[in-house]
């Protein structure tokens, strides 16, 4: 099976906890001849949710996607998890109007690999966010979408990139971590 009932629910609560902790970072404009009565009446929380959600969960989402599955290229069993103690403990910040935005992704738990493979695990999620990154560039250069949706296509990009650098810095607990010290394993 490709996705479990329990790692579904934790895409799930993963998009909605991300939804909420960029709820205020991306507002959904309003559309051209709304009614700012009827705008403003709506309590527009949960389309903030819904709009930031639909911009930042995919980064995440398909980030931990491709590490499940390029373990299970290997022959490993892996697992997706949300870290549910972070999002809650980043959710509490936010409702305390901290003034950090905390960015808490998921992870993947996945049987032991030789140091190779463990490293081309530890790299495929950087490497989709990289991929989606230069998608979202091809649209926006190539006029692939309305215009309208530029800025929503260029927010997508900007966070796969931040995504790809972040995780490659050679931190433990970070993919570059893991994907240099299996490396550093595979042929030292």
């Amino acid at each position: 099976m490709l996705l479990t009932l329990m790692e579904i629910v934790d895409i799930v609560i993963m998009s909605f906890a991300i939804g909420y902790i960029f709820s205020d970072f991306f507002v959904r404009e309003p559309l051209e001849g709304y009614d700012p009565l009827k705008y403003y009446q709506k309590k527009p929380l949960f389309e903030n949710i819904k709009f930031a959600a639909m911009i930042a969960a995919p980064a995440v989402v398909f980030h931990e996607l491709a590490h499940k599955f390029a373990a299970i290229m290997f022959g490993a069993s892996a697992t997706l998890h949300a870290p549910y103690f972070w999002y809650a403990a980043v959710v509490l910040l936010k409702m305390m109007n901290f003034p950090l935005l905390f960015f808490v992704g998921g992870y993947v738990s996945h049987t032991p690999l030789p140091p190779l493979q463990s490293s081309i695990v530890a790299i495929a999620g950087p490497l989709m966010n990289l991929l989606l990154w230069l998608l979202s560039m091809a649209v926006v250069k190539y006029g692939l979408v309305d215009k309208r949706y530029y800025k929503i296509v260029v927010a997508m990009g900007k966070i796969n990139l931040f995504l790809c650098v972040f995780n490659m810095l050679p931190l433990p607990a970070f993919d570059g971590y893991h994907f240099f010290y299996g490396l550093y394993r595979a042929f030292f």
